[in-house]
């Protein structure tokens, strides 16, 4: 009996562990099947946002622009890298940080030629005619205005057509970001002086947009030729011209002034291409020639971005800056080539990291920063890389000019790796910068310190050096290392390098010797004041 009774238990537990696991897989393949299916859900749901970040819902190519449907952001905000500053060299002493601008547009902005937008508006489909006569103005507005309100599309100003375009802001700030002005045919400006009446400081001006960016191998044709013809003698002048004297005379004779009656445009003459106030503004393979005056101008931008342009007017068309840079931070410009009147590129006060590099330069007045402190204004101009510059046929090489009277400071510039062939004046600082016919003297004056030059090489036809600094606030830390100039004599007269009020040290021998330069610090320096700190 008791036998039974213990056979019969075990078998009664064995009954129950079978039915005790049976029960527990049933709940495990239940569990399983649930997170399975919430698996699949969450993958689901993940390709749905995949698909509508990749756009595939907005791929369409609109030209009448009726459709309203706009294309949808990515899911994520991401910044776009701006343009570094190089690397800190060990000749560039060191300077105070700079804060960088805060620079956070909604999506990055498109790259060049990447071929991917969503909507393209063509001038065409909006009644331009693009013949060369017919004014394409209003066109234009009524394209920008299209294109103006869906993000990250294109505006097309097509191949094989010629669009005489007149003054035209394309502006925003309700504009949508990151939009691409595609030029591929050519852009010319009017020449009947009826079509600049009013305000005519700009021809075709950019203002308050983010990401906006001009590409293409188009052209911007100012036709200035029919401005310089009527203002070709009351343009300010170049204050380094009274540097340069010919062989043949002693003294230059003064300009005539033209009669008043003899004028037929406006006395303003305009900017080609401007920018103002807006971030990331992205140039690239575009050509922008014969300007009334300065080609290409940004006030006020940050992120700037130029690349691959071509810029050109004669060398002796009056005013023509190449690239015009004011109020600008963290600017790049690289791999252009810039031929014009004036300075091929101007940097202006209120810029900050610029850098400057694989630039073509000339004919021309040389890289310049400056004039500042004109009027006895305030100029704050810091972190100025400019290397790897071929500048030829020019009146100056790398320049810093300023006006008496001014405050403000000019600090931490390099100029590195600068080739000259047959330039004036290579090497120039100017604190009695002026392009009056008189000027008063003044005490005040811009402060300059940590300014570098480093393998200057090359020829020049008037002075290899000429630094004129202010003497109540001379010129401090100035290097010279690797500068190897010679002369050719030409057809004015050769002069031997000049310094005033200029103190730093030379780091290597110079060819010619450069024994004028100053070593040290000067004995009776002003102390800066709140006045000329920056």
């Amino acid at each position: 009996m008791s036998g039974f009774s213990l056979r019969g238990f075990t078998y009664m537990l064995l009954i129950a562990f079978l039915i005790w696991s049976s029960n527990f897989e049933c709940c495990i393949a239940r569990r399983g099947k649930h997170l399975r299916q919430s698996r699949t859900f969450s993958s689901s749901l993940f390709k749905k946002k995949g698909k509508s970040y990749n756009g595939n819902s907005h791929n369409k190519n609109h030209h009448s622009g009726g459709s309203n449907s706009k294309p949808k952001s990515p899911p994520h905000k991401s910044t776009p890298p701006l343009p570094k500053s190089p690397p800190s060299h060990k000749s560039v002493p060191s300077s105070p940080p700079i804060s960088k601008p805060k620079y956070s547009p909604s999506i990055p902005p498109p790259k060049a030629n990447n071929g991917v937008h969503s909507t393209f508006f063509n001038v065409l489909d909006y009644g331009a005619k693009g013949d060369g006569n017919t004014d394409d103005t209003k066109a234009f507005q009524a394209t920008w205005a299209a294109t103006c309100k869906v993000e990250a599309s294109t505006m097309v100003i097509p191949a094989n057509y010629i669009f005489y375009v007149g003054p035209i802001s394309f502006s925003g700030p309700y504009c949508k970001a990151n939009i691409v002005f595609q030029l591929d045919g050519t852009i010319i400006a009017p020449t009947n002086p009826n079509a600049w009446s009013g305000v005519t400081l700009q021809w075709l001006e950019f203002t308050k947009l983010e990401g906006i960016t001009i590409q293409g191998n188009g052209v911007i044709d100012g036709r200035g030729s029919v401005w310089w013809q009527d203002f070709p003698y009351d343009n300010p002048i170049d204050d380094e011209e009274k540097l340069i004297v010919p062989l043949n005379q002693t003294q230059k004779p003064p300009m005539p002034v033209q009669n008043e009656m003899g004028r037929k445009m406006p006395s303003n003459k305009p900017t080609a291409l401007r920018f103002y106030g807006s971030y990331g503004p992205t140039v690239t393979g575009i050509t922008i020639q014969n300007s009334p005056q300065c080609h290409l101008k940004f006030d006020n931008c940050n992120g700037v971005l130029v690349h691959d342009v071509s810029i050109s007017s004669p060398g002796d068309s009056p005013n023509t800056d190449g690239i015009h840079l004011q109020n600008s931070k963290d600017v790049l410009i690289h791999s252009s080539k810039l031929a014009c009147g004036d300075d091929c590129i101007s940097i202006q006060t209120g810029c900050s990291n610029v850098y400057v590099h694989n630039v073509n330069c000339g004919p021309g007045h040389g890289i310049s920063i400056g004039s500042l402190g004109k009027d006895n204004t305030r100029a704050c101009v810091s972190n100025i890389t400019v290397r790897d510059v071929n500048i030829h046929d020019s009146m100056n090489g790398v320049r810093i000019k300023t006006w008496q009277g001014g405050s403000g400071s000019v600090q931490g510039v390099l100029f590195s790796n600068i080739q000259v062939s047959e330039v004036q004046l290579p090497i120039v600082i100017d604190q009695f910068y002026c392009d009056k016919r008189v000027c008063t003297n003044h005490t005040s004056a811009v402060s300059l310190a940590g300014i570098n030059y480093e393998r200057i090489k090359g020829t020049y036809t008037v002075k290899p050096v000429h630094f004129a600094c202010s003497d109540s606030l001379p010129c401090v830390d100035v290097s010279l290392t690797t500068v190897e100039l010679k002369p050719i004599q030409e057809k004015y007269h050769l002069y031997d390098p000049f310094c005033w009020q200029t103190f730093g040290e030379l780091r290597t021998p110079t060819v010619p010797p450069i024994g004028c330069l100053q070593i040290g610090k000067p004995s009776n320096n002003r102390i800066q004041t709140d006045h000329d700190i920056c």
